[in-house]
């Protein structure tokens, strides 16, 4: 039996705080939209060589649009193409991004645990920052 080596990396989205949150263009981080970014991306850096070799095992396994934390799965092959790609995506839909990779894993269970390190960390900022402000 084989083992398929994959790379699973933990991503913040940050998003550009000068831009106007209108209610008439809402902002949704999802699974969807992530996907179709890193691939336009990857197509537009590495050529249809370079997605064909990399949409084997692309996967975004987790979203959360509140904290805009996301995990994404790709090959040991080629999880280095798909980081970089992701580095070069500017925008996701209208809204101006930025990933920020917080973790590189091997481990389905390392990521796990280091997610919700994260997570808690995002949701102790927000509960600190609604207590300062009136």
């Amino acid at each position: 039996m084989v083992a398929f080596k994959n790379r699973y990396m933990v991503m913040e989205v940050l998003l550009d705080p000068a831009k106007d949150l209108s209610k008439d263009d809402p902002i949704t981080i999802s699974q969807t939209n992530i996907v179709k970014a890193i691939k336009d991306s990857i197509l537009v850096n590495f050529g249809e060589c370079g997605l064909a070799a990399s949409l084997g095992s692309l996967q975004v396994k987790y979203v959360n649009p509140i904290t805009k934390l996301c995990i994404i799965r790709t090959s040991r092959e080629e999880y280095q193409k798909v980081w970089s790609a992701m580095t070069m995506v500017r925008t996701i839909g209208n809204c101006p991004v930025i990933f920020h990779l917080l973790d590189l894993s091997v481990v389905k269970e390392a990521r796990r645990s280091r997610e919700s390190k994260y997570q808690g960390y995002t949701n102790k900022e927000v509960s600190e920052h609604a207590k300062v402000q009136p």
